[in-house]
């Protein structure tokens, strides 16, 4: 890794405890690299040679099976993945692909062992970061088995009207990924998506490509009814 992009690593929070020598063990053979849009990074079932961290841009993870394909999570920075596969040295269960233009960190995985098993600050940063990555799989999973897909795409804007610092009874967003990626990540096809975007049109919901003016947040909330068990990323 470039000296000037070890500080940058260094501030993670992931990182941002360790010892300085657990730290140089860490990333002595490390790299920061930039990657275009598209790029598939991991492929399902394949060895976990590194631990990703995106530090800018966005990822998609995703499966497949038998032409069918879903996508399990999208990724803002900071992340990392895939964790779990690093610790245990377990094949990985997904495959990524960068959803933009993405600065990305690769960690080979024997160091970030090696550092696991020696340096209890990181090990217990590594635990606290596998139990958010397990508890949004849990509220994901709960989003799309507990409610219909106009409530989940209701609640996926009010996430994003939160996210991109909405507040007030009307404004807009606008769509961070293409609609076939938000609709497999909700769950539904493309077309059921535009069908859940035309039911939410009572609640104020107007979309014009990827701009969507919310013109009745208090209808909007009333329909989607969320709650900081499902929704909230930081409970």
């Amino acid at each position: 890794m470039r000296s000037d992009d070890v500080p940058e690593i260094r501030e993670l929070t992931l990182f941002r405890a360790l010892a300085d020598d657990a730290f140089e063990t860490l990333i002595r053979g490390a790299y920061l690299q930039t990657f275009p849009p598209t790029v598939e990074l991991i492929r399902e079932g394949d060895s976990p040679d590194f631990l990703h961290v995106l530090v800018e841009g966005g990822v998609e993870l995703f499966s497949g099976w038998h032409r069918r394909e879903t996508t399990l999570s999208m990724l803002a920075p900071v992340s990392t993945f895939i964790l779990a596969a690093t610790i245990t040295d377990r094949p990985y269960l997904m495959s990524a692909r960068t959803v933009s233009k993405s600065r990305v960190a690769l960690i080979p995985s024997e160091d970030v062992r090696t550092v696991f098993d020696a340096d209890r600050d990181f090990a217990n940063a590594i635990v606290n970061e596998l139990a958010d990555c397990f508890r949004a799989s849990i509220k994901h999973a709960k989003n799309v088995k507990l409610r219909s897909s106009v409530e989940r795409l209701a609640n996926y804007l009010l996430c994003e009207v939160a996210a991109q610092g909405g507040g007030s009874e009307e404004g807009q967003i606008t769509l961070p990924y293409e609609k076939r990626l938000i609709a497999s990540w909700l769950g539904m096809t493309p077309e059921n998506l535009s069908r859940a975007f035309g039911s939410l049109r009572p609640y104020g919901v107007k979309v014009e490509g990827a701009l969507v003016h919310l013109s009745d947040m208090s209808s909007l909330r009333r329909l989607a009814k969320p709650t900081p068990l499902i929704d909230d990323p930081a409970s």
